[in-house]
């Protein structure tokens, strides 16, 4: 189970890295607030401007999972500011229903 977090700036390369993949089942949320460990705030206010895209995907096939996190790495490596990285969190899947 993975939790992708990103700025919403890049919903249109996450769509198409996710197409590559293989990738059409998640569950996606928007215009969520919050702040990463040292990055800046995406509140959607004048002072702490935008906001985080949030997509839960539960993946069965490990293969697909490695090959996301090699396309999110190689997006991250052609975003200049630290912050704007799309991240990555895995957990434990017990069971899909």
């Amino acid at each position: 189970m993975t939790f992708l977090v990103y700025r919403d700036i890049l919903d249109d390369r996450v769509d198409s890295l996710l197409q590559k993949a293989g990738v059409d089942f998640y569950t996606e949320w928007e215009n969520v607030k919050g702040k990463g460990h040292e990055t800046t705030p995406h509140l959607g206010t004048r002072t702490f401007p935008g906001f985080n895209c949030v997509r839960m995907i539960a993946f069965e096939n490990e293969e697909q999972l490695e090959l996301v996190i090699n396309l999110i790495k190689q997006l991250n490596s052609e975003i200049k500011n630290k912050d704007d990285y799309a991240r990555l969190f895995q957990l434990p899947l017990e069971r899909i229903l």
